[in-house]
């Protein structure tokens, strides 16, 4: 089978599929690292998939003095909105070179709206409480998952493949270059070791 009549046969899984219906494969594994605090809130995502990359819409809230999520990952092109949800005045600042953020004062339950276009990482920051701190991770990839506090992922629908496994952590990296091989129907597991 030719590798255009594999993505039509995959595209047509995709749209008539319901939610609970399986396609493609699967991606699980473990992030091990160095210092266990930062296995937790890992971006993992795959490079090297073809196909058009499908913006998505977020949400971000200032409460409690915290961004929630602290880190969310987005592809390319994707719109995240910003709502503060504490009582008191927020900002949102980033110098990144991926997006630049200089929201003005933001009261209590405000929505701020923002187009995230270029690849990279944003260090969201609120200049009126220094202890608040949160990133968005933008991807060229449709394929992607934030670990949980036991350092675990999971992407589901993964078109049949060979890709590289990548891996964005806030304060460690990837110590060696991690490769999956994806097969229709099937769950292929890896641990990406990461350390500073």
């Amino acid at each position: 089978m030719n590798t255009s009549l594999k993505a039509a046969l995959f595209a047509t899984c995709l749209s008539f599929a319901s939610p609970s219906a399986f396609c493609g494969g699967r991606v699980s594994g473990t992030i091990d690292g160095s210092m266990d605090k930062y296995t937790q809130g890992a971006v993992v995502y795959l490079k090297g998939i073809p196909g058009k990359i499908r913006p998505k819409t977020a949400t971000i809230q200032q409460k409690n003095l915290q961004f929630t999520p602290h880190v969310i990952a987005v592809p390319v092109g994707s719109t995240v909105s910003f709502i503060n949800r504490d009582k008191v005045n927020h900002d949102i600042y980033s110098a990144d070179s991926t997006k630049v953020l200089d929201i003005n004062t933001s009261k209590p339950g405000i929505y701020k709206k923002e187009v995230f276009d270029k690849a990279g990482v944003v260090n969201l920051l609120c200049t009126i409480h220094a202890e608040m701190s949160g990133y968005i991770v933008v991807i060229d990839s449709n394929y992607s998952a934030v670990t949980g506090a036991d350092g675990k992922f999971s992407i589901t629908n993964v078109p049949p493949g060979s890709y590289e496994v990548a891996v964005w952590s806030e304060k460690l990296k990837p110590l060696d270059k991690t490769m999956v091989t994806v097969k229709d129907g099937k769950n292929s597991r890896v641990v990406v070791t990461l350390g500073k």
